[in-house]
């Protein structure tokens, strides 16, 4: 048993009651999200009639974080890859019985299921033999399981981690309180599964990184903040192998302080980063002017 996993499960149990009281029905929640559906759709986002181009062959699965759902992650970078020529779709995973809007909170291996069914869908769709992955926090880490255990190296060209979770997290030191406030970790565990598993030292982050952090015939790229207060510290985020290439923002602009959530949610100097990673042949240098690009 993890001991850090004692005092977030009270913070969990908070999260998730205040998640179902600010939707009062499932009738309310089913239509604020067949609304939702249809405006990406409506951006030329999650359009399944939309056919890679010569320039572009691949789609882009866009896999949001931990709390995030498929549209609220994206729209920044989803219109974005849309208006340089993707076709750009976007699922929600990792959803909990009675907690809309919120999701990626169920076991991680579970939610690479769910993203392993959802790009065959998008190959189906449009015809390509392969996709491209770009994912925020959890959703930069959890692809990483489909790649390595369920096959998906065969499918995806690029996995793109926006402060990806990849070697667990100590949040600032916070977990080693945790030994301090006994009594919460089965309820952590029951709740909120993901959570549990990405802290460091995790049986899942241990499972995810033995034997090497990539597999072949996959290229990875990492975009980290110096600033990131959640996934910490923030070097832990960046990947070992051949493949791979780790970005840190600030190395590109000393003046950018997005931290954790605004990295993936508005940075456009990452979006300008993300962009290159999907085609590194017409790559052009990022810098603070990117962020007006």
């Amino acid at each position: 048993m993890l001991p850090w996993k004692r005092v977030l499960r009270p913070l969990a149990a908070l999260l998730l009651t205040t998640a179902v009281a600010v939707v009062p029905t499932a009738t309310t929640a089913t239509t604020a999200r067949a609304a939702e559906a249809a405006a990406t759709s409506h951006s030329g986002w999650n359009d399944y009639s939309c056919k890679p181009s010569a320039a572009h062959p691949r789609p882009v699965v866009l896999v949001h974080g931990t709390f995030a759902n498929s549209v609220d992650n994206w729209l920044g970078l989803a219109p974005y890859l849309v208006n340089r020529g993707y076709c750009v779709f976007s699922l929600d995973y990792g959803r909990l019985p009675g907690v809309p809007f919120f999701h990626a909170l169920g076991p991680i291996d579970k939610s690479a299921e769910e993203l392993s069914a959802y790009v065959d869908k998008v190959l189906a769709a449009t015809g390509a033999a392969e996709a491209d992955l770009v994912g925020h926090s959890q959703g930069g880490m959890m692809p990483r399981y489909y790649l390595k255990f369920l096959g998906g190296a065969t499918k995806v060209n690029a996995l793109v981690g926006i402060a990806p979770n990849n070697h667990g997290t100590t949040l600032g030191g916070l977990t080693r309180l945790l030994p301090y406030f006994p009594g919460a970790e089965d309820l952590l565990t029951t709740a909120t599964p993901a959570l549990a598993q990405q802290v460091v030292g995790s049986e899942f982050m241990t499972r995810l990184n033995e034997g090497g952090d990539t597999v072949p015939g996959v290229r990875y790229t990492v975009i980290a903040t110096r600033y990131d207060e959640v996934v910490t510290p923030y070097r832990s985020q960046f990947l070992n192998g051949p493949g791979v290439k780790n970005v840190l923002i600030q190395d590109l602009c000393a003046i950018d302080l997005s931290e954790h959530a605004l990295l993936g949610l508005t940075d456009r100097i990452a979006f300008h980063e993300v962009a290159n990673a999907l085609d590194p042949a017409r790559a052009t240098p990022t810098t603070c002017a990117s962020a007006v690009g």
